[in-house]
């Protein structure tokens, strides 16, 4: 493995404040959209459906522009990292490997998460790319900053819809994690664990994987519960 990409929300960086941040923003107490946004993940669904049920019919796009322009857009800190981040990219750094972020998200968040000053090659996000996951297009540009082949090349995220499959369609290799909702909920289903060429619980998983290669007999679990 020569390069790994990394996913943001529920990989990198918890979901709490986002959440959070919209209920404030609707009214709502925070444990109410959070069990809404559980329900819609059970259903396939995703964070939009649960804002849905709460306001029908609101364009969020345009709620989430309101919201910045009244001083509460999006934020996030050193607080918002998973404890596993800091110590898990600055390791396989160490071992050669190119650490690139690449997900869906605005360009304010890419500036937020540089700001961070994270140990990576590279932070980009959809917006700044102009193409979303699970687009094949999004894909194509991941391995055009990969500096890698495809079968050389690691995509590491929580959802199997926008993460795993896309990835492993493009010709990746990828590893879906166990965090937040999408990545406990489906961790076990029987399409994740045929597609996953590794299923991780921790970032500090991956550096024992550098230079391993998938298990043709099925994806390899390390540390799953």
């Amino acid at each position: 493995m020569e390069t790994i990409v990394f996913d943001i929300g529920e990989t990198l960086v918890r979901d709490d404040r986002y959440w959070a941040s919209w209920a404030d923003w609707l009214g709502v107490p925070p444990h109410t959209l959070s069990a809404l946004v559980g329900a819609s993940v059970v259903r396939g669904g995703d964070g939009a459906d649960a804002l849905g049920l709460l306001r029908p019919g609101m364009d969020v796009a345009e709620a989430a522009r309101a919201r910045a322009a009244a001083g509460r857009g999006e934020y996030l800190d050193e607080s918002d990292l998973y404890p596993d981040v800091r110590p898990a990219l600055a390791e396989l750094r160490s071992l050669g490997v190119r650490v690139v972020v690449a997900a869906n998200g605005t360009a304010r968040a890419g500036d937020l998460l540089r700001a961070l000053d994270l140990p990576t090659d590279l932070v980009v996000t959809s917006e700044e790319w102009g193409v979303t996951k699970p687009d094949p297009e999004f894909f194509a540009r991941v391995l055009e900053v990969s500096g890698a082949a495809p079968s050389a090349t690691l995509y590491v995220g929580d959802h199997p819809a926008d993460d795993l499959f896309p990835a492993r369609s493009c010709g990746l290799l990828a590893a879906h994690l166990r965090r937040g909702p999408y990545g406990h909920w489906w961790a076990d289903h029987p399409d994740v664990r045929e597609s996953a060429d590794f299923r991780i619980t921790a970032l500090t998983d991956l550096p024992a994987l550098v230079g391993d290669r998938p298990d043709p007999e099925g994806p390899r679990a390390l540390r799953a519960v």
